[in-house]
This record gives C-alpha cells, sequence and structure tokens, in this order.
C-alpha cells in the first residue's frame, strides 16, 4: 500500500470523527438538557451531610415515647418490616443465627440474648436488658446506641415501623413481656446513659 492509500484511510478516520462531534454539537443545541433546581430525591441524611445536624434535630419534633406508640402498633406490621432484617436473623423458635443472632425472645432479654452467637464488644459491654426503650432506641440507630457494633443496618428512621416492629418482636416469645402503660416513665436499663 502506499501513502496515498494511508492518506485516504486516515482522512476518512478524521472526517467520520468530525462527523460524529458535529452531530454531537447539533443535538446537544437543538435538546439541552434541564437541571432541576433541587435534588429529585432527597436523603433523610441530606441535612447532616450538608453541616445542618443540629438544625434538622431542631426542627424535627420527637417521637412520642415507645409506651405510648405501643398501644396502637401492629405485630403483623412488624412482621412485614422485619423483612428488612430476614437477611440477617432468623425469626424462629430454636432456628439457626445467621450474620446477626436469632431474635426469637430478645424483649426483655439481656443483651447479647444468644449464648451461641459472637457479639460485638459493644453489644457484649451494654448493661440492662432489651427493654421496650432499648430497642426503639437501637433499631432508630443501632451505631447510634451501640457503638462499634457490627451491625451496618442504619435503622428504622419511621417511628411507627419502629412501634411495630417492636410488637412483632414481643410476639416471639412462649411468655411476652408485659406493655408498659402509656405515659409511664421508661424501664431502667432503657439506654445507656451516653445515649439519647
Amino acid at each position: 500500500m502506499n501513502s496515498f492509500e494511508w492518506n485516504k484511510i486516515i482522512g476518512a478516520l478524521l472526517g467520520s470523527l468530525l462527523l460524529v462531534l458535529a452531530i454531537n454539537q447539533i443535538g446537544n443545541a437543538l435538546v439541552a438538557p434541564v437541571v432541576p433546581e433541587k435534588t429529585a430525591y432527597l436523603s433523610e441524611l441530606a441535612p447532616a451531610a450538608h453541616g445542618d445536624a443540629a438544625a434538622a434535630a431542631a426542627e424535627k419534633p420527637a417521637d412520642p415515647p415507645i409506651a405510648d406508640r405501643l398501644v396502637t402498633a401492629s405485630a403483623e406490621k412488624g412482621a412485614k418490616v422485619s423483612a428488612k432484617c430476614v437477611s440477617c436473623h432468623d425469626f424462629t423458635k430454636g432456628g439457626p443465627n445467621k450474620v446477626g443472632p436469632n431474635l426469637w425472645g430478645v424483649v426483655g432479654g439481656p443483651h447479647g440474648h444468644k449464648q451461641d452467637f459472637a457479639y460485638s464488644e459493644a453489644i457484649k459491654g451494654l448493661p440492662g436488658t432489651w427493654t421496650f426503650e432499648a430497642l426503639d432506641h437501637f433499631l432508630t440507630d443501632p451505631k447510634g446506641y451501640a457503638p462499634g457494633t457490627k451491625m451496618t443496618f442504619v435503622g428504622i428512621k419511621k417511628a411507627g415501623e419502629r412501634a411495630d416492629m417492636i410488637a412483632y418482636l414481643r410476639s416471639l416469645s412462649d411468655s411476652p413481656l408485659a406493655l408498659p402503660a402509656p405515659g409511664a416513665a421508661p424501664a431502667d436499663g432503657a439506654a445507656p446513659a451516653a445515649h439519647p
């Protein structure tokens, strides 16, 4: 092949490249992208990501006490909420531990209630038992309640869903723990003092 043939091949490639670039520029001019003013999907963590965690906490009203929410909580709805947990936990009596411990009988049991599960030091070191209040705090923010826990779940942010989940967990027992009276003070051992 002589140099004239090579020049034709290289010229054709460069011409094709220029044609693609021109079509791209014409397409961008005809159909300009519209950028929304606000993000279409707002994350619950967005204020914290921008350094406004304190402002967001001040704006958000506090959840009613768990004793008040348990009055209207539904174990059936809680069973549906527990679908978020089945990849790591088993809920059946005598069921196996998975990545996390089996949760049968957790309500009212000690932190680290399963003797045959290797809990993190963060969970083993927690004082008290899994009261309704302790579970509510833990399910809201596992890493905040027990810093250093191996549990990677970010928590259940909706207070009603947490109450339903706790009602479901309460039902997973041969003798379920009595419900606290609405308006009652939190039980002792609800949460370590360092946590809200």
